[in-house]
């Protein structure tokens, strides 16, 4: 189980480094420069305004913002306080600034935090966040609280998302995620897991604010049917032309756990494969990652490969995040509110 934990985050942060240089290229242009499928981990390239200089291997808002969450989580004995949280996320993003990063807050997280610094009660600032950075940060939910029952962990999702992403949709994708991932620690096979991150979107669903989009299950459950009898290679074709790879949840969150069924036993193809898509890439890498991550654990990452995701990420320390948010496991209280 710790090197399933362990797993997720790994795989989180590799699949967001694997896409740090691709994100939100067209996957034509990434195929021009790196083939069909990336081979390594590149660095930043000029052509990429967001992370043109960024040295191979160092991953972005994903892995950040989630070792934030998961940090929140131990300090709170498993329950998150939204303002510090808050808080928490303004710092990060102060301190990308100060490095002259364009790597900031999302759409949703950037609008809901400005709404709190205006005054607006934090059970009310993500009333329109409905895109995927809850979805990219929950892993350390999917390690920290059980998988069963199901509903205590979609209580846990909605209470970590709500100051930023507190919709229906966005609650639905995170959930989804954070189920595949719980399930994956518990040792569960994938294919049970997936099945359990639809009900955990439909749970999702019904939770938080409305706003009109695609049902996030239902789409989960559709990309899964169009990948499940097509080979690999025409597989990753369809993904990004029909499932979507863009900031939506209802892309990037089916098309993260499409190319984990694809992929359900190695870390390193499925990350791999994932950053290739282009669009949001290395959200959907990062949440492909962390998922499949949870499944075959951090020993399915070659090590040559841990070395200089370590290198270059220095004090980025997942496993020992990971073993503290394992204690929290099936011990945490509820959350609040």
């Amino acid at each position: 189980m710790n090197d399933r934990a362990s797993g997720a985050l790994t795989g989180l942060a590799l699949g967001d480094a694997l896409g740090m240089p691709t994100q939100n290229l067209p996957r034509a242009l990434i195929r021009r420069r790196y083939g069909d499928v990336l081979d390594d981990l590149h660095p930043g390239p000029e052509e990429n305004e967001i992370s043109r200089g960024l040295p191979a291997g160092r991953v972005t808002d994903d892995t950040d913002q989630a070792v934030i969450l998961g940090q929140l989580l131990v300090a709170g004995g498993g329950s998150v306080d939204p303002r510090a949280f808050a808080d928490a996320l303004l710092r990060w993003e102060d301190r990308m600034r100060a490095q002259g990063s364009l790597d900031l807050l999302g759409p949703s997280t950037r609008r809901a935090l400005d709404a709190v610094g205006r005054g607006v009660p934090v059970q009310d600032a993500g009333r329109w966040g409905d895109t995927n950075g809850a979805a990219m940060r929950v892993a350390p939910i999917g390690v920290a609280v059980a998988c069963e029952p199901l509903p205590r962990l979609v209580d846990a999702v909605e209470q970590a998302s709500r100051v930023t992403h507190g919709t229906g949709i966005a609650i639905a994708g995170a959930a989804a995620i954070a189920a595949a991932v719980s399930s994956g620690v518990e040792g569960r096979p994938i294919g049970e897991s997936l099945r359990l991150a639809v009900r955990a979107a439909r749970l999702g669903a019904e939770r938080g604010s409305y706003v009109p989009g695609a049902d996030v299950a239902a789409r989960i459950e559709w990309a899964l049917e169009l990948v499940g009898d097509v080979p690999a290679a025409a597989a990753l074709e369809l993904v990004p032309r029909l499932v979507g790879t863009g900031l939506a949840t209802q892309e990037a969150v089916p098309a993260a756990l499409a190319v984990a069924a694809l992929f359900p036993g190695d870390v390193w193809d499925a990350c791999r494969h994932a950053a290739s898509l282009g669009g949001d890439c290395d959200t959907v890498a990062a949440m492909t990652g962390a998922v499949v991550g949870a499944h075959a654990g951090a020993r399915g990452v070659p090590p040559a490969v841990l070395d200089r995701l370590r290198a270059a990420n220095p004090g980025l320390d997942l496993p020992g995040l990971a073993d503290a948010l394992l204690t929290l496991r099936g011990a945490g209280p509820l959350p609040a509110g």
